[in-house]
């Protein structure tokens, strides 16, 4: 379990955070999302002993974080810190060897990140020769090489191809379902959603919202009532309560009190019906309700 707990943080007049509190779970992954400034970046760079909050407590499992616990996080800076010069397969074995592992056992680690990251062929080709995507696929082999208890990523999926999220995805749900919690921010809001458990938003420095993916989609309510009619007749659309947005045959009501049996009766009436139900919001629609 790692915990932040009322996180503080100023920079002269400027506050970065404002009482930042959320935990992870082991084999949760959790989605930090907000706005550029909002404070993600500067929660995971106390969270990894970067920097110091002005008051607050970072703990695992209860204890307040050491060196000793750090050092088998797996972090991935929103800077990227490759060396340019050095080939790619070196480097991932390299900074395995700093994190503790036998010389065979990096070799081996890298070897799979390389295959599962679709680096294999570029293994042997200094960073500065790669694609900006393929130097992020290095940057986050080299926070998943000493196979981490925790990992802590700032925008992991930045700048990669749909494939690579696919991989990407792939290896952090495998650790998340070996205990590890996964702790990573972004922007794809579409990719937290599906992704996640947990979701964090942060704006301003405050925490607006936390909580599973789903109890914050219950939170905002229903949402819009869907009804999908096939021919149906010209006009039909103009008793129906609420505000309504049509879209060819679709049409999304929101402000419907009660079961939205009146709607179903009237759409019924107008043609065929073929869907009829509620819509609820969607991370993206919750994000910019929170953050207004």
């Amino acid at each position: 379990m790692i915990e932040i707990d009322d996180l503080h943080k100023r920079y002269g007049d400027t506050t970065a955070l404002d009482g930042v509190t959320f935990s992870v779970r082991p084999g949760e992954m959790f989605g930090f999302v907000g706005a550029n400034g909002a404070g993600k970046t500067t929660t995971m760079r106390i969270l990894m002993g970067v920097l110091t909050a002005g008051s607050g407590t970072v703990r695992r499992d209860g204890r307040e974080l050491t060196f000793e616990h750090r050092r088998r996080f797996g972090y991935m800076p929103e800077e990227r810190g490759l060396y340019q010069k050095m080939k790619v397969a070196e480097q991932i074995e390299y900074f395995g060897r700093l994190s503790g592992m036998g010389a065979g056992e990096a070799r081996k680690a890298t070897g799979d990140l390389l295959e599962r990251l679709s680096l294999t062929e570029r293994a042997g080709d200094a960073v500065d020769t790669l694609s900006l995507g393929n130097q992020q696929r290095a940057q986050l082999a080299v926070a998943l090489v000493h196979r981490p208890e925790v990992l802590v990523l700032d925008e992991p999926f930045s700048g990669l191809d749909p494939l690579a999220v696919d991989a990407l995805a792939e290896v952090l749900t495998e650790r998340c379902r070996t205990g590890v919690p996964v702790l990573f921010s972004s922007h794809q809001l579409d990719l937290v959603e599906r992704l996640c458990d947990s979701v964090g938003i942060i704006s301003a420095g405050r925490m607006v919202a936390s909580g599973t993916t789903e109890s914050l989609r219950d939170r905002g309510g229903r949402g819009l009532l869907r009804v999908v009619v096939r021919n149906a007749a010209p006009g039909w659309t103009a008793t129906l309560p609420g505000e309504v947005t049509e879209r060819g045959d679709e049409v999304l009501l929101a402000g419907v009190d009660g079961d939205g049996q009146e709607v179903l009766h009237l759409a019924i009436k107008a043609g065929r019906v073929e869907h009829f139900g509620w819509q609820r919001p969607t991370l993206t629609e919750i994000f910019r309700e929170a953050v207004a």
